[in-house]
């Protein structure tokens, strides 16, 4: 019998990331999916603030060397790789200079939101569905962590919907309390325009904010759980009336059993497609 298959998108991995809030949950849900007897693949934004010389990151040619339109204007993808030796797995990295090469992660020196945060959003997105075409793997569960993830469902069932890699695919979305106030600059059903998106496919993102990119990727997902103890009342409001399988928030020792239940589970339930 094969095993499953689960896609992780992240947007913070321990050891990368260890100041964040949620890297050190994904890190142990991750590697106790892998040891579930579960084949994993992991991929994180490349933010500047990783240093790749300690964590030994390196380009895979074999991968990088294709450009996303993003916005109508060219970006070339970079995909880099590192080994968590003590847990037997690779992270995958998104990387592009102009998108991630500043040395800070959603905020600038002043705490302001980067004024093109929608925009990487959309490149990290783009990039992990397209690399992993690249790495003829096809996943039975994509299980998307944090609000820059937010895309990826809508993605997967609008613009890859007929690829054979995700036709079937069942998709996972953890809710955080993070960055729930902030908005996000500019005309982002524009900049999804160009993907052939339509205001349909997005209508959360008429007004754009991270309140609003969450609910667009419940709206997409199979399944939703509760990455956070407490979230948004507007955000678990969402959740409630979204009438899909949901998660309840789990501490670390009841985290990976939780999980492994759930992904079960979804994997019997019929996906049902957004309006």
């Amino acid at each position: 019998m094969e095993k499953t298959k689960v896609l992780f998108v992240t947007q913070s991995i321990n050891p990368f990331m260890e100041e964040h809030s949620f890297a050190a949950l994904v890190r142990k849900l991750s590697q106790g999916t892998q040891e579930s007897d579960r084949e994993i693949r992991v991929f994180m934004p490349r933010f500047g603030v990783i240093n790749e010389r300690r964590h030994q990151l390196h380009e895979v040619i074999r991968l990088s060397g294709m450009n996303l339109i993003i916005n109508d204007t060219d970006h070339p993808l970079i995909i880099k790789v590192a080994s968590i030796p003590q847990a037997r797995m690779q992270v995958y990295f998104i990387d592009n200079d102009e998108f991630f090469k500043r040395k800070n992660v959603f905020h600038d020196k002043s705490e302001k939101f980067h004024e093109d945060n929608a925009e990487r959003a959309l490149f990290f997105s783009r990039g992990v569905l397209e690399t992993v075409k690249k790495l003829g793997w096809t996943p039975d569960i994509v299980h998307c962590h944090g609000w820059m993830t937010g895309f990826t469902p809508m993605y997967l069932r609008k613009m890859y919907a007929q690829d054979p890699h995700f036709s079937d695919v069942k998709i996972v979305y953890s809710a955080y309390d993070t960055n729930a106030d902030e908005v996000l600059a500019g005309d982002v059903l524009a900049k999804l325009s160009f993907d052939d998106v339509s205001e349909k496919d997005a209508s959360e993102m008429k007004e754009p904010s991270v309140l609003n990119m969450n609910k667009l990727a419940i709206r997409y997902a199979d399944g939703i759980v509760y990455g956070s103890e407490a979230l948004n009342k507007d955000l678990t409001s969402y959740i409630d009336k979204s009438d899909k399988p949901v998660l309840t928030y789990n501490d670390e020792e009841s985290l990976v059993e939780a999980h492994q239940e759930f992904y079960n589970n979804i994997l019997e339930v019929e996906t049902v497609l957004a309006d």
